[in-house]
């Protein structure tokens, strides 16, 4: 199964890969790849999209709140889609949960 890519989150990675480019950090090569990904607006396996849901729980506290100067942890979650691609995320998790 294949999931679409929404433009919200699509949005949020774009913008966490120029942030990463002008501060040259943040995120991971792992990230990095994911964000192109998620820029494509294409559709993904629903295996990926779980494997972005388990990214979230784990970095929520990563310092998220400063924006300017962005700080490593905001870069990187905008990378995985920032709070777009949180909640879209989940909801395909949740979606497998209760479907399998």
């Amino acid at each position: 199964m294949n999931i679409k890519i929404p433009k919200g989150v699509s949005d949020a990675a774009r913008k966490g890969r120029q942030l990463r480019a002008e501060y040259r950090r943040g995120g991971t090569s792992v990230g990095m790849n994911t964000a192109r990904l998620l820029t494509t607006r294409e559709e993904i396996p629903l295996a990926k999209v779980l494997h972005i849901a388990k990214y979230f729980p784990r970095h929520a506290g990563d310092n998220l709140q400063q924006k300017n100067p962005p700080s490593n942890g905001y870069i990187a979650w905008l990378l995985w889609g920032g709070d777009a691609g949180r909640r879209w995320s989940e909801k395909w998790k949740r979606w497998h949960e209760k479907n399998g």
